[in-house]
């Protein structure tokens, strides 16, 4: 099933269908919106979070709906994980459903308890994040969290996954800022030695809040953006849908929500349908939250071999890929990053594309995503 579902959501992207009979392989679902920490390049701090978990009731009718066609579930969102009562819970219904689950974490709720409880789980993935390789960068852009105490929590889950011999892949991230760029080979050096470790990622900033003249132009849309036809899917935690983690962000409308509509209704429903004509057109920056946005469009050929492979694989092999992208250069026929602009280009007329279910609860909340390292 999940192999004809991919196969058909490749021919639909391939073809430039804006009509898909099929379901996204990845979906992001924000479990909670409650954080306990503040960093300046997460959109939380302009779209305030209320403290609130997605109830079991919208989560669990999300994996029945789609258990049969997902094949990764990344259960994160504006919110720290550790901080969802029900985290252990939801990764266990994931599984009883054949969804590999990835988590992400700030790591200041990492401790002994956490620790052991994640590496008995049947989480597939776990991304530490860690921006930075002292303690004043690190502090700096996530401030609430201490960097050592993080540290050392980041080192002991990996030695331990190393004794027991067991647990999910562990990818230690940073996200590469302006004032950070210059840690990045200490960053590397220090994980890449640290035992239970597998990859070491350096991850470019996402976001306009550190660089709000970034976005895409015109000459950029020569492919449709693959979000909209093999996802990740955004969910928040009422149950709103958007076609990706960005549009949120950016302030786009919610295309439906899973509480009030099924995600078939939704992933093929007008708004979707019209996102996909548009990006099919080359006219994806008439849409204002694909104007704006600062994700990288890949060359078809990648979108392709995402959709031959299983998702969870595409998941293990994505800090290889991102490696090639931001260090290996590859031609810009293959990878198409996002310019910065100097000063802004002009954009054509806009299209507001707006969901047939609107939430009328749809928050404007928020997200999240002494000494040098040794």
């Amino acid at each position: 099933m999940r192999a004809w579902n991919r196969a058909k959501l490749l021919w639909a992207y391939l073809t430039r269908r804006d009509a898909v009979n099929a379901l996204p392989v990845e979906y992001i679902v924000e479990t909670t919106a409650k954080c306990n920490i503040y960093c300046p390049m997460c959109p939380r701090e302009t779209f305030k979070q209320p403290k609130e978990d997605m109830t079991g009731e919208i989560f669990n009718r999300l994996v029945r709906e789609t258990g049969r066609s997902a094949e990764h579930m990344m259960l994160i969102g504006l919110g720290e994980p550790l901080l969802d009562r029900a985290i252990f819970d939801r990764i266990e219904y994931c599984e009883r459903h054949n969804i590999h689950t990835l988590l992400s974490t700030n790591g200041t709720l990492l401790n002994d308890a956490a620790i052991e409880k994640l590496l008995a789980s049947p989480l597939a993935h776990i991304t530490l994040s860690f921006d930075g390789s002292t303690k004043e960068s690190f502090e700096f852009y996530r401030k609430g969290a201490k960097f050592e105490p993080v540290r050392d929590n980041f080192i002991r889950f990996a030695r331990r996954k190393k004794e027991l011999g067991r647990g999910p892949q562990v990818v230690v991230q940073m996200v590469r800022m302006e004032g950070n760029a210059h840690e990045v080979d200490d960053f590397m050096r220090f994980w890449k030695a640290i035992p239970g470790v597998d990859e070491v990622r350096v991850k470019e900033d996402e976001t306009n809040l550190m660089r709000p003249d970034a976005g895409h132009t015109g000459d950029e849309w020569k492919h449709p953006c693959h979000y909209l036809w093999r996802g990740a899917m955004y969910v928040k935690w009422n149950g709103d849908v958007y076609p990706c983690c960005q549009s949120y962000m950016l302030e786009g409308s919610p295309v439906g929500n899973v509480g009030r509509q099924s995600m078939p209704e939704i992933f093929d429903g007008q708004p979707m349908r019209e996102m996909r004509r548009l990006h099919t057109q080359g006219r994806a920056g008439e849409i204002p939250i694909c104007a704006r946005c600062c994700t990288t469009i890949p060359h078809p050929a990648l979108v392709a071999g995402s959709l031959i492979l299983h998702g969870a694989t595409v998941r293990s092999l994505l800090p290889w890929v991102e490696r090639a992208i931001y260090f290996a250069k590859l031609p810009k026929r293959w990878l198409n990053p996002p310019k910065r602009q100097t000063p802004p280009a002009p954009r054509p007329e806009l299209v507001q594309i707006s969901g047939a279910a609107a939430s009328d609860s749809a928050d404007s909340a928020p997200r999240e995503s002494d000494r040098s390292l040794p």
